[in-house]
C-alpha cells in the first residue's frame, strides 16, 4: 500500500477517531466531561478543515461530524431529562442534511473553479466548493452541542439548524435551475472572463496530487514566452498550489462544455508537461497546436512513450532523445521534434576546478523514486546507506534530494529516514553542514542543489542529463543489471561511474568520482549530444525562441495521422 493511500485514509480515520471519542465522552454527565466532549469536537472539525486543504467542501468528514451531531444531542439529555423536541427537531434535522451533503456537492458543485481570473465564477456555486457552506453546516453542530453545555434554552439550537436548512436549500434551488438551463450563465461567464484574458496558449496538466513539480519546473520560461496564458486542470486538488505559483489564470474544468469554454479564439497552441490520461480532452482540438515538454527525460524506456505520436511537437532537449525515440520504435516523424535544449539548466554553474582539486567535496544524492512497477524500479534507496556511509568515510558533506514521490512507497521512506539519521549522527559529530528534509526539498531547488555540490550520485533518472551540463562528475547507479554494464543501453553512463546494485565497487566508483575523474573529457561532446548546443549566455532562448514561433502562429501543426489517439498515464 503506498504512503499515499495511507495519507488519504489518515485524513479520514483520524477525525473520525478523535469524534468517536468525543461521542463516548458525551455520555459522561459531569460538567468537566461536557467541556471535554466540546475540546473533542473543536478539534474533531479542524482536522477535517486541515484535510481539506483549509477549504473543505461540502459532504467532506461527514461521518465524524454525524457522531458530534449526535453527541451533540446526547448532551441535551443532560441539561433536561429526556431530550427536548427542539434539540431532537435541530438535531435530527442536522443530520440528514449531513447524509445528503455528498449528493448536494454533486448536485450543487460549479462545472469549473478558477483562480486569477476576474468575472469566472460568481455564483452561489462556489459556496459549495469554497468552504462556505462546510463551515454554515459545522458551525450549527458545533453550537448544537455549545448551547447545551452552557444551559440555553432548547429552542436556541432552531436557529443555526434553520440557517443550514437555509443555505442547503438555496443551493440544492440553485443547482436545478442552473441544470435545467444547461449552466448556460456560468459557461457565459467563464467564456467573457477568458475572452478578456485573451490567452495565446494553454498548459494543459493531469496528475495525481503532490505532482505540482512539474508545472512549476517550466512556470517561470512559459512566462518569459511574454504572451498571455492559462494553466487549465481537469483535476481541481492542483489549483490552490499552482495558482500561488503564477499570476496566470488557473482553472479546474469539471466537464467537457467547461473545457470548450476554455477554447478562446485567441488559442493557437497547448502545451503538456507528461502523458496523463486525460490530456486527451484536450488534444481532440485539432485546430490548436499540441506540444509535448515533459518534465524530464532520461535514459528510462518509459521516457519513449509511443502516446508522443499525439501531439504536433515534442520538445526535446537534445540530439539523444530523437535517438532514443527512433531506437525503441516510436515512429514519429522528424518534422515534428524541436531540439529546444532544457532551459532549467540555465541557472547551473560550470565546473570551476578539477574535482581533485576540493578539498571538501559536497556530493548531491538524488535517487529517483520506486515506480509503478518491478521493471521500472530505479531506485537505489535499498543501497543508500552504505552509499552515504562511503561517503562520509571520505569526508564529503551530502546533500540529500530524493524524487518527489518517494513518499509513496513506504519502504522506500523507511530507508530515506534511516540515511537522514545517519547524517544527523555525523552532522552532530563532525560539524559537516549535510542537508536534506524540508531544508532541501522546500528550500532549495534542484539547481541551488546542483550548484552547491561538487559531484552527483543519481539513479537513471532526468537529474543525470541536467547535471551534465555543469561538467561535474557523476555517478549513476545499476539497479536492474547484477554487472553494471547497462553502458551500451544507457549513454549517459559513458560519461559517467556506474554503481552496480549491491554497491560492491564502491570503492572503485568513487575513487573516480571525487579523485580520478577519469571521463572528464567525454562530458562535453555528450553534454551537446543531450542538452543541445546553446550558447551557456543564452540557452534558454533555445526553448523560448522555438516556442515563442509556435504561440505565434509560425510553426504550425504537421496534421496528426490520428487526431484520436488517446494518451495513457505515464
Amino acid at each position: 500500500m503506498s504512503s499515499r493511500l495511507i495519507s488519504s485514509g489518515a485524513t479520514v480515520a483520524v477525525p473520525g477517531a478523535v469524534a468517536a471519542v468525543a461521542f463516548l465522552a458525551s455520555f459522561a454527565a459531569p460538567t468537566g466531561w461536557r467541556w471535554l466532549w466540546l475540546a473533542l469536537a473543536g478539534l474533531t472539525l479542524v482536522l477535517v478543515w486541515l484535510g481539506g486543504r483549509r477549504r473543505p467542501r461540502l459532504g467532506a468528514g461527514v461521518p465524524a461530524r454525524a457522531l458530534l451531531a449526535a453527541g451533540a444531542m446526547v448532551q441535551w439529555t443532560h441539561a433536561d431529562p429526556g431530550l427536548p423536541w427542539p434539540a431532537a427537531v435541530g438535531g435530527g434535522l442536522l443530520l440528514g442534511l449531513l447524509l445528503g451533503e455528498d449528493l448536494l456537492y454533486r448536485a450543487a458543485r460549479p462545472v469549473h473553479v478558477a483562480a486569477n481570473l476576474p468575472g469566472s465564477l460568481r455564483q452561489l456555486a462556489r459556496l459549495a466548493d469554497d468552504g462556505t457552506a462546510w463551515a454554515v453546516s459545522s458551525a450549527a453542530i458545533g453550537l448544537l452541542g455549545l448551547f447545551a453545555v452552557l444551559g440555553w434554552p432548547a429552542w436556541t439550537v432552531l436557529l443555526p439548524a434553520a440557517g443550514a436548512a437555509l443555505l442547503s436549500g438555496v443551493l440544492l434551488v440553485d443547482a436545478g435551475r442552473r441544470r435545467r438551463t444547461g449552466h448556460r450563465a456560468e459557461l457565459a461567464g467563464l467564456r467573457r472572463a477568458v475572452a478578456a484574458h485573451q490567452p495565446a496558449f494553454l498548459l494543459y496538466f493531469s496528475a495525481p496530487a503532490g505532482s505540482e513539480y512539474q508545472v512549476t519546473m517550466w512556470l517561470p520560461y512559459l512566462e518569459r514566452i511574454g504572451a498571455p496564458f492559462a494553466v487549465v486542470l481537469p483535476e481541481s486538488h492542483h489549483l490552490p498550489g499552482l495558482a500561488r505559483a503564477t499570476g496566470a489564470p488557473v482553472v479546474g474544468h469539471r466537464t467537457v462544455a467547461a473545457l470548450e469554454a476554455l477554447i478562446a479564439p485567441s488559442l493557437r497552441t497547448v502545451f503538456y508537461v507528461n502523458n496523463g490520461m486525460k490530456n486527451a480532452h484536450c488534444v481532440r482540438f485539432t485546430q490548436l497546436t499540441h506540444v509535448q515538454l515533459y518534465h524530464g527525460y532520461s535514459d528510462k524506456p518509459v521516457s519513449v512513450n509511443p502516446i508522443a505520436t499525439s501531439f504536433d511537437r515534442v520538445y526535446v532537449p537534445g540530439q539523444a532523445i530523437v535517438d532514443q525515440f527512433r531506437g525503441s520504435g516510436v515512429d514519429i516523424p522528424e518534422h515534428r521534434f524541436r531540439i529546444v535544449g532544457r532551459p532549467q539548466a540555465e541557472g547551473l554553474a560550470l565546473a570551476r576546478r578539477p574535482v581533485h582539486e576540493v578539498e571538501d567535496p559536497v556530493v548531491l544524492y538524488a535517487p529517483t523514486w520506486a515506480g509503478e512497477y518491478a521493471d521500472s524500479n530505479y531506485c537505489s534507496l535499498p543501497i543508500a546507506t552504505e552509499i552515504v556511509r562511503r561517503l562520509l568515510e571520505r569526508g564529503a558533506t551530502v546533500i540529500v534530494r530524493p524524487h518527489p514521490y518517494t513518499k509513496r512507497d513506504p519502504g522506500s521512506l523507511q530507508q530515506l529516514r534511516a540515511v537522514e539519521q545517519a547524517l544527523a549522527r555525523d552532522r552532530a559529530r563532525t560539524g559537516r553542514p549535510h542537508l536534506w528534509g524540508p531544508a532541501v526539498s522546500s528550500r532549495l531547488t534542484v539547481a541551488e542543489c546542483m550548484n552547491r555540490s561538487d559531484a552527483l550520485v543519481c539513479d537513471v533518472s532526468s537529474i543525470a542529463s541536467q547535471y551534465l551540463y555543469t561538467q561535474k562528475p557523476y555517478a549513476i547507479t545499476d539497479m536492474v543489471t547484477d554487472d553494471g554494464g547497462f553502458t551500451g543501453s544507457l549513454p549517459l553512463a559513458r560519461a559517467g561511474y556506474v554503481i552496480r546494485r549491491d554497491a560492491a565497487n564502491l570503492p572503485e566508483v568513487l575513487d573516480d568520482l571525487l579523485v580520478r575523474d577519469p571521463r572528464s573529457a567525454t562530458r562535453p561532446e555528450l553534454r551537446s549530444y543531450y542538452l543541445g548546443d546553446f550558447p551557456p549566455e543564452r540557452y534558454a532562448e533555445g526553448f523560448l525562441a522555438e516556442a515563442r514561433r509556435c504561440v505565434s502562429g509560425q510553426d504550425g501543426p504537421a496534421r496528426r495521422a490520428s487526431s484520436s489517439a488517446a494518451p495513457a498515464a505515464q
